[in-house]
């Protein structure tokens, strides 16, 4: 399950990385309560949280294009410390008293221009820390750690807000990214597996596009993300719902909700690190199951029920995650890999700002129960429609029985028998 950390470069990485995420979610705690503070405005959040996140739509493939030419060593260095800066920046604001909210939204803008670059960095350079062999352990192990900082980061960030005030969060944030500077700085250059870096030259980006059209193991991959990512993935929307208008239990059992989702989530992670192979079919199933338990989760009649099926929705939503992250690194040629997971990175974080809004309007609209319904649906008929899809162009069937008191499915290859038939 860990063996990716015997190799030292990477343990370093991780370890810095550790303490970097937990700072990432103490910012946004923070960030949003000072917003909040600052404006009395809901809608001044969202619109933080949209200028987070709207650099990578409009120039995330520009960076996977950058990506590709530079040393990603190098530019991790330069994100991670202008990251690093904003929060020391913002910190000062806030604790000399003149922070105002266009300094937030100018913080969380600048934040999103670093991740345009630092993401499908962070992303491809796992491969070159680790190698082909531990590249699924490596990229289950990056989520393992989020999550983690997940679990810790905003209680975290709540004792200090109470007790301090939100400058000393955004503060700690700031320090936090010295800790990854230093695994980059510490770690053996001749340890790193060489990977051929793109010449700068015109149509990259098209032809990063055109790579990605030519390849249905990646193409589908990232076609099955959007889905389950825009449409099953709009959990901010639903769970305050299900807490306040369904249950009227309150703000306590919405972080409940989050907590459990999140031990789910690093559940699924763990597993996907145990395993150490991304395999289609892993993806398609986990992806099925997923949405299948988001339907049954909209009719749980009871506030227990609904919580227990927090933790399997979010370890089978961290399969397909995980699942198809190492499935698209492992498929792409190394000195592609930048722009292709920038364009998975960018359809993957994009589907939210895009189905957030479809699901709210359902929810008005009929209901919070069906609009979750609705985003698990939608999720798995996209799995088993791909699904479908791949084993007709593949000439496969379904087989369906038991394996040692289990029951046991795959796609196998059709009989030659049924190949003449259909001929024929």
């Amino acid at each position: 399950m860990f063996s990716s950390l015997t190799v030292r470069n990477y343990r370093l990485f991780f370890v810095g990385q550790v303490v970097s995420n937990i700072g990432t979610w103490m910012q946004r705690i923070a960030q949003d309560w000072l917003v909040l503070s600052l404006t009395g405005s809901a809608t001044a959040v969202g619109v933080t949280t949209a200028l987070q996140f709207l650099p990578m739509l409009l120039f995330g493939l520009y960076g996977g294009v950058l990506v590709d030419r530079l040393p990603k060593r190098r530019a991790l260095l330069f994100t991670q410390s202008a990251m690093g800066a904003t929060g020391v920046a913002l910190a000062a604001l806030t604790l000399t008293g003149h922070v105002q909210v266009w300094h937030v939204y100018l913080a969380a803008f600048a934040v999103g221009l670093a991740t345009v670059v630092d993401n499908p960095a962070r992303q491809s350079f796992v491969s070159e820390m680790v190698g082909p062999d531990q590249l699924q352990n490596a990229v289950s192990l990056n989520s393992a750690n989020f999550q983690s900082a997940r679990l810790v980061g905003p209680a975290v960030a709540g004792v200090m807000i109470t007790g301090v005030g939100t400058g000393w969060a955004f503060l700690a944030n700031g320090l936090s990214f010295v800790a990854p500077l230093i695994g980059l700085m510490m770690m053996r250059a001749r340890e790193l597996y060489v990977v051929e870096r793109a010449p700068r030259a015109k149509g990259q980006l098209r032809e990063g596009l055109h790579y990605v059209a030519g390849r249905p193991e990646l193409i589908w991959t990232i076609v099955l993300a959007g889905f389950v990512s825009t449409f099953g993935f709009n959990f901010p929307v639903f769970l305050s719902a299900f807490a306040d208008d369904v249950f009227h239990a309150g703000a306590g059992s919405y972080s409940l909700f989050n907590t459990l989702m999140a031990v789910g989530s690093l559940a699924g992670a763990l597993l996907a690190a145990r395993r150490g192979t991304a395999r289609m079919r892993v993806l398609l199933a986990g992806a099925v199951a997923f949405g299948t338990l988001e339907i049954v989760a909209a009719i749980a009649p009871s506030l227990w029920l609904f919580a227990l099926l927090m933790v399997p929705i979010g370890m089978f939503g961290m399969t397909v995650n995980v699942t198809a992250n190492s499935s698209i690194q492992m498929s792409t040629d190394p000195a592609m890999r930048g722009r292709v997971m920038a364009l998975y990175m960018m359809v993957f974080m994009g589907g939210s700002p895009v189905g957030a809004p479809i699901a709210g309007w359902i929810t008005d609209a009929y209901g919070v129960r069906a609009g979750l319904a609705s985003g698990g649906a939608i999720a798995a008929a996209a799995a088993a429609t791909i699904g479908l899809v791949l084993a007709r162009v593949g000439n496969l069937r379904l087989s369906v029985g038991w394996n040692h008191g289990h029951p046991h499915v795959r796609f196998v290859p059709r009989e030659a028998r049924e190949q003449l038939a259909a001929a024929a």
